[in-house]
């Protein structure tokens, strides 16, 4: 097939450092081509990637130093230049949310959109009830809550490339948090889980300018604990060795979290996984065997102490089974060509 990739603008395909979209998108366009299919990238020029790249942008957003910028006109150019080259594909996969509804509503059959955000915002509702057409992928069944009536294509779990990051069969005694520093992550709640426990805590995490209060007034003030190593953000190459050398990872969430790529990032390197019963977790985490669902702080404490029953080597081998960017891949092209099918009965009619 001829398949279109349309990446946010936010953050390079994949990212340096901080950034989910655009990491699956990287690892789901690879993994695309490996199969054999022929697949056009439309991102910022500072992708890496198999396919063919048409650059949009000189480089993503967030780490572009330039002092003023509008990710509203770099969004609409990008979409601009699928739109004069829509023809040349047999399907338009776009993961920018709803930006690109008005400018394909003729060719809304000819794509499909991977929400990967929250959908419990306001406004959301009028959009997809305004824009039916267009054919959806949720990146769990919990992340369709809010819109049950929008026109769901499928589910397709995220996955990634299985030689990303390394197994690592021993840990070195230490919890991590890794992620973004905000108050639905809940890096409180981890700080108090590993006190509790009397474990060390390594956090990896980005602070956002938009939580640069929160982490003042809240976070940093419990940095000085001795059992808290604040590391701030990693790129890619620093996970293997951070997320490897864990006993676990702590997910506290306090939100409907849609997917959460850092569980499955952890999976890769053998780590398992403590975390709350909240949006896609019990999807992704199998209790009692990749990690450990919990309620409370309490049950994440004795969590902590139960993780020798886990084997780290069945942690990594459902990771391959389930999360690897093949699967997602193939799972993918059976949504590509279920659509395709459809398009053509109709055009046919």
């Amino acid at each position: 097939m001829r398949i279109a990739q349309v990446a946010p603008l936010y953050e390079a395909v994949p990212p340096r450092l901080y950034g989910g979209t655009e990491r699956v998108v990287a690892h789901l366009t690879d993994a695309l081509v490996t199969l054999g299919h022929d697949v056009t990238l439309f991102s910022s020029e500072d992708a890496q990637t198999l396919g063919r790249l048409a650059p949009v942008r000189d480089q993503a957003i967030r780490l572009d130093p330039a002092p003023l910028k509008s990710d509203l006109a770099a969004h609409l150019n990008q979409l601009a230049q699928v739109r004069q080259r829509a023809a040349e594909f047999d399907l338009i996969h776009f993961h920018t949310d709803m930006m690109q509804f008005p400018m394909f509503e003729d060719i809304a059959a000819k794509t499909i959109t991977t929400l990967h955000g929250r959908l419990d915002l306001k406004d959301l509702v009028q959009v997809y009830r305004r824009w039916p057409q267009f054919p959806l992928v949720s990146i769990s069944d919990d992340q369709r809550r809010p819109l049950p009536f929008a026109n769901w294509a499928a589910t397709v779990h995220h996955g990634m490339s299985t030689d990303l990051y390394r197994f690592s069969p021993r840990s070195e005694g230490y919890l991590a948090f890794l992620g973004r520093i905000s108050p639905e992550k809940r890096p409180d709640r981890a700080i108090a889980i590993a006190t509790a426990a009397g474990r060390p805590l390594r956090m990896a995490a980005k602070v956002d300018n938009a939580d640069r209060a929160y982490f003042e007034t809240t976070i940093e003030p419990l940095l000085a604990n001795p059992l808290v190593d604040f590391i701030g953000e990693i790129g890619d190459r620093a996970k293997s060795a951070f997320l490897g050398g864990a006993d676990a990872l702590l997910f506290p969430i306090d939100w409907p979290e849609p997917f959460g790529l850092v569980m499955i990032e952890a999976m890769a390197c053998g780590t398992p996984v403590i975390a709350w019963e909240n949006g896609s977790v019990p999807e992704v985490v199998e209790h009692g065997l990749t990690g450990f669902i919990v309620r409370s702080e309490a049950e994440a404490r004795d969590a902590v102490a139960r993780l020798p029953e886990l084997d780290r080597n069945a942690v990594r081998a459902r990771f391959e089974e389930r999360f690897s960017a093949t699967a997602m891949a193939r799972r993918y092209l059976e949504i590509y060509a279920r659509l395709s099918r459809a398009r053509a009965f109709t055009e046919a009619a």
